[in-house]
């Protein structure tokens, strides 16, 4: 029975940090069984602190709704590379770019993710982005530095200075002379 239960669980504990793909990275608290019209149904109660939410999901689950254990070093170090490429802007309709960013941060996957941050950073240099743009970029810094905090066992903020640093090391536009938007006045 408990090697039953055991592989339900798929290798979760109690106090593990693990990332569910909708809400980041979350900590499991307790294992549950809960009676559900007379059959007995066990669940992961995941905690997301910064969020104030609790979440519970079913052991038998975890594969199907994507949460996975925290990245290790390779694929964290993977994620942090992919901050200094290239920042590959579509000219498609921000509908369409907007409704990609979510795919791939609801991915749970921590490249795409990077992908995400990297595509909507801007420097001091560059223009300013879009309110839209900025709440997709808050959201993927978010879900990415909490991983990496976690995965390295530091604080979000040094794990935001981390991606910030890699990010400043990858190659950015940067706007042309003569190019500066010109403020014109009207005569009153």
């Amino acid at each position: 029975m408990n090697s039953k239960k055991a592989t339900k669980r798929q290798g979760f504990q109690i106090g593990e940090f693990i990332v569910y793909p909708a809400h980041g990275v979350g900590q499991i608290v307790s294992i549950d069984e809960l009676e559900v019209a007379g059959a007995n149904l066990e669940l992961f109660v995941i905690d997301f602190a910064k969020d104030k939410m609790t979440l519970r999901v079913p052991t038998a689950k975890t594969a199907s709704v994507g949460m996975r254990k925290l990245a290790e070093g390779p694929l964290v170090k993977r994620a942090l590379d992919k901050l200094k490429g290239r920042a590959r802007v579509k000219r498609a309709m921000w509908s369409r770019r907007a409704q990609e960013y979510e795919i791939k941060i609801n991915s749970g996957d921590i490249v795409s993710i990077a992908e995400v941050v990297r595509d909507l950073y801007r420097s001091e240099l560059q223009p300013e982005r879009s309110y839209s743009e900025r709440q997709f970029y808050e959201v993927a810094l978010n879900r990415l530095s909490r991983e990496i905090a976690a995965a390295q066992r530091s604080t979000e903020t040094e794990a935001v200075m981390e991606i910030e640093a890699a990010l400043a090391t990858g190659p950015r536009l940067v706007p042309k002379p003569g190019k500066e938007k010109r403020v014109v006045q009207e005569a009153a």
